[in-house]
């Protein structure tokens, strides 16, 4: 974790430093987390019970705080089928656009032209 402290005034960097001596003390009255995790490993033994048991398939990672979720799943996005292209450029019949979504940038051109979208349609 980095601070950028280039930026604070001298107020704001002495409530940081009181802030961080709070904190500092707070975490240096905590028992060692090895002795803690003794302490739970006796008292589940004595109570007839895993680590795993009580915390699922795995022990939660040593130094890390586990996470409370899983992130959710993605939702299942339906996917279209292909569709045929309904209309051509006649200056260049490469370029074809099926009706679906935005208009292509040839046609959007020809009909702001004063062009009719049935004038593009491919004949079958």
């Amino acid at each position: 974790m980095s601070i950028d402290l280039s930026g604070l005034s001298a107020k704001e960097l002495g409530a940081l430093i009181k802030n961080a001596k709070k904190r500092q003390t707070v975490v240096a009255k905590r028992p060692a987390i090895t002795k803690v995790r003794a302490q739970l490993n006796k008292l589940l033994k004595s109570s007839g019970y895993t680590v795993e048991e009580v915390f699922g398939s795995e022990a939660p990672a040593r130094g890390r705080v586990a996470k409370a979720a899983k992130a959710p799943a993605k939702k299942a996005v339906r996917k279209l089928g292909k569709v045929a292209p309904k209309y051509r450029n006649p200056a260049n019949p490469k370029e074809t656009w099926t009706g679906r979504g935005k208009q292509p940038r040839w046609l959007a051109a020809h009909t702001t032209k004063g062009k009719k979208l049935e004038d593009f349609l491919i004949k079958k």
